[in-house]
């Protein structure tokens, strides 16, 4: 069955990285639109970054832009963010999304940024 399964992440201090990674089965990666989205505390879903197929394009929530970075290694069926500059702000659940619609299927990976 379609599975998405996020990881890595945890707490960090302001100022820190991370890089969170999904891990997707079930379909073809490939040929899907991916995206990260994020659950800050008490908070809807926001959206973060999104890649097209082929990570031939990318693009990110103002609030990100310049601090992270979605990736895609269509060999190993992997999604990749990688966060640099971490604020308290951008503590939340983070999730793989998949296709257009970005269908959250996953747990989720909790980011704490606190000092």
């Amino acid at each position: 069955q379609v599975q998405l399964v996020e990881s890595g992440g945890g707490l960090v201090q302001p100022g820190g990285s991370l890089r969170l990674s999904c891990a997707a089965s079930g379909f073809t990666f490939s040929g899907e639109f991916m995206s990260w989205v994020r659950q800050r505390p008490g908070a809807d879903l926001t959206w973060v970054a999104d890649i097209t197929t082929g990570g031939g394009s990318t693009d990110y929530a103002d609030s990100v832009k310049g601090r992270f970075t979605i990736s895609r290694d269509d060999t190993k069926n992997m999604l990749y963010l990688q966060m640099n500059n971490l604020k308290p702000e951008d503590t939340g659940v983070y999730y793989c999304t998949k296709g257009y619609a970005r269908e959250i299927i996953g747990q989720g990976t909790q980011v704490t940024v606190s000092s």
